[in-house]
């Protein structure tokens, strides 16, 4: 019970201090807590295949790199992407151990060996885990929060209507 609390205090004081940009878009999210913390995070998109990841973590001196599937809904890749800034916003370093089918599968023209030996792939224990996935749903729940804009050539009523009855912040 006890480490549970922790968990949530712990993610509650991260997600506190992630910058979450208005209007939110994944991408400024993302290049906002590179800023933040002063390093390179790339995204880099890639087909999902059965029996890979959603998502991949790998990081090397130079910078951060995400991998997600670009054959998946928004909304996933949104969470897929918090997720692995969650690991990051963490300090989570995990294992330096590596899955073949994985690397293949989102990597097919580089051999595993290579991922293996310049890339690495991070590998978390369960603790981490729970921790990455509670800290994005905790910013993703910020987010939803945040006012939302009608889509860019809304009809006037649209943007009337939601000046009226949108953009309300929930408690």
């Amino acid at each position: 019970m006890r480490q549970d609390k922790q968990l949530w205090r712990r993610c509650r004081e991260l997600a506190d201090s992630v910058p979450v940009p208005t209007p939110f878009h994944t991408d400024t999210f993302v290049a906002a807590v590179a800023e933040h913390r002063g390093r390179p995070i790339e995204l880099m998109p890639v087909p999902a295949t059965v029996g890979a990841p959603c998502g991949l973590l790998m990081t090397t001196d130079r910078a951060d790199y995400i991998l997600y599937p670009v054959n998946t809904t928004e909304l996933h890749q949104q969470h897929i992407l918090m997720h692995e800034v969650a690991h990051l916003l963490c300090g989570h370093t995990g294992t330096a151990e590596i899955d073949a089918a994985a690397t293949r599968a989102l990597m097919p023209n580089l051999s595993p060996d290579l991922v293996r030996r310049v890339l690495g792939r991070t590998v978390y224990a369960e603790h981490e885990e729970r921790e990455a996935e509670l800290l994005a749903s905790l910013i993703a729940q910020r987010v939803a929060r945040l006012p939302q804009q009608p889509p860019a050539g809304a009809p006037d009523e649209v943007v009337r209507l939601d000046r009226l009855f949108g953009s309300r912040p929930r408690r």
